[in-house]
């Protein structure tokens, strides 16, 4: 056979098998296969910080995809029936699309998420950036991203004071035999504790009433739910600014969501989550910074002590802590906690 009469024949076999390999290609992800709607969970709604950070990134993404993407917000973890600590199972098994959580809820099942709650870790907002926009953040980002979710961006519900309906707490002494609301969180029930005080692990949702009934003396949180939940309206009329942790918020998607979008549209969800968080983040922290004390003085205004500790004082706070932060460094690893100590200190 000569070769002109050879050509004709490798260009059919060649052809058909492209065919082949074009047929069993799995094809790529278009916006027709996408839902209607998205389930995005959260924990706090509009007015708050974390609600607001949920909302503008749905907004966002709507605006940036023409529609393509629509997400829909449900607040008070109720997509969880309100298990906070029980959203990022429902989120890594695809029960739960998309959502803007929170570190400490999803401790449990990520153990390194710890970090953020070591007791008396980050003195101040610059510690707290060093960690997440730091190699700390992307390693965090790894293992969440190992263990089934995108992780997208970062948000903040804010560094979380102490406050009671007792007396001034400016010494560990101050919280002997205290009844104290905390979330549940073995971390945080093992920190109080070792401050002398008697921790109760209740959702936010029973909270308000048993601080209304007495049923609990005290309570910590960011400054921005005291305010907006008018805490002062339930006896909470002592506050410690004393930032023993802090709560950062991460954007997340579902594995078994994310690999349906387009490379496109990732990019604009990502970039919208980061943002959206940066907005988030901004709101969080308006009137509690060394520039601007507006919301603490809005907070003293309503007949509330505000005690600051001195540094003396706040040391006093990590010594009677210090037990239950290396045990916890541990857990989280020994490696990691060291980076983070590291990156604080090179802030």
């Amino acid at each position: 056979m000569t070769v002109s009469r050879m050509l004709p024949r490798a260009v059919a076999v060649a052809a058909a098998a492209l065919t082949i390999a074009v047929t069993m290609a799995p094809p790529p992800a278009q916006a027709t296969d996408y839902k209607n709607e998205y389930k995005v969970s959260t924990v706090i709604p509009v007015p708050f910080p974390w609600g607001i950070a949920a909302e503008e990134w749905a907004r966002l993404v709507a605006e940036r995809t023409d529609g393509r993407i629509t997400m829909k917000l449900y607040p008070g973890a109720q997509l969880v029936a309100g298990e906070q600590t029980k959203e990022f199972t429902a989120l890594r098994r695809g029960g739960i699309d998309m959502a803007v959580g929170s570190t400490i809820n999803w401790s449990p099942q990520i153990v390194e998420l710890n970090l953020f709650s070591l007791p008396f870790l980050m003195p101040d907002y610059a510690a707290l950036d060093a960690l997440t926009q730091g190699p700390v953040g992307a390693r965090l980002f790894e293992i969440i991203r190992e263990n089934g979710v995108e992780p997208l961006g970062w948000a903040e519900n804010g560094f979380r004071e102490v406050s009671n309906s007792r007396h001034a707490i400016a010494t560990p002494e101050d919280l002997a035999g205290m009844k104290m609301r905390v979330v549940g969180s073995p971390l945080f029930n093992d920190t109080f504790t070792a401050l002398g005080a008697n921790p109760a692990q209740m959702s936010w949702a029973d909270a308000k009433p048993a601080l209304t009934t007495g049923a609990v003396d005290g309570q910590e949180n960011p400054l921005t739910i005291f305010a907006i939940a008018k805490m002062h309206e339930v006896g909470q009329t002592h506050v410690t600014l004393w930032h023993y942790m802090a709560d950062p918020l991460i954007f997340g998607v579902s594995h078994k969501v994310w690999e349906t979008f387009t490379p496109e549209d990732q990019e604009i969800l990502r970039q919208a989550a980061i943002d959206a968080g940066a907005k988030g983040i901004e709101v969080a922290r308006a009137g509690l910074t060394a520039d601007d004390e507006s919301l603490i003085e809005e907070i003293e205004g309503q007949g509330v002590t505000v005690t600051r500790l001195t540094d003396a004082q706040r040391q006093m706070f990590v010594d009677a802590t210090q037990d239950v932060y290396e045990t916890w460094a541990n857990k989280i690893g020994r490696d990691l906690v060291t980076q983070a100590e590291e990156s604080i200190a090179n802030r």
